[in-house]
């Protein structure tokens, strides 16, 4: 699936954390139909952001990653169609139905069978590969899935003094 129909518009605003570009993204009135973040290096890291069907301006500054973010090569989607309706626990195949997602992928184990259970944690950013959306996930409790990516994740090292 393409998902880019239109060309996506680049977006930097030097978010640091990508739950600021998360929320900034979220915040947008319009919904874009698509957004991603992407991470980049220049002129210093931070989370650049794709749009289509949005908008924002970014600092002359920041164009080199906004122009980065828009070639759409790579990225982390957080607003994607039917990104509202994964909500709870479902199979793969109603995410795959329900959604712009191409593929669940079990990390380490390859495409995830259709049938089995996916908690979705109210909290699901797949990856934009190559124009397609990808869902990694990893096994749970049960013989179900959970997205790998969590809403709050550890930090690295975080129970080391």
């Amino acid at each position: 699936m393409t998902l880019y129909r239109s060309t996506p518009v680049g977006v930097s605003l030097g978010h640091r954390e990508v739950s600021a570009a998360d929320h900034w993204i979220l915040s947008l009135d319009p919904v874009p139909s698509l957004a991603c973040t992407h991470l980049v290096g220049s002129p210093f890291p931070h989370v650049a952001i794709s749009l289509v069907g949005g908008f924002g301006e970014t600092p002359a500054e920041l164009q080199a990653a906004a122009d980065e973010a828009a070639s759409g090569k790579f990225g982390r989607a957080v607003v994607f169609g039917g990104s509202s309706e994964l909500t709870g626990t479902l199979t793969v195949q109603e995410v795959l139905d329900r959604s712009a997602i191409d593929r669940v992928e079990v990390l380490g184990s390859g495409v995830a069978d259709p049938a089995l259970k996916l908690d979705t944690r109210d909290f699901v950013r797949p990856q934009f590969r190559d124009g397609e959306l990808v869902l990694v996930t990893m096994p749970a409790v049960g013989g179900t899935l959970v997205p790998f990516e969590t809403r709050d994740p550890t930090p690295c090292c975080a129970d080391h003094a």
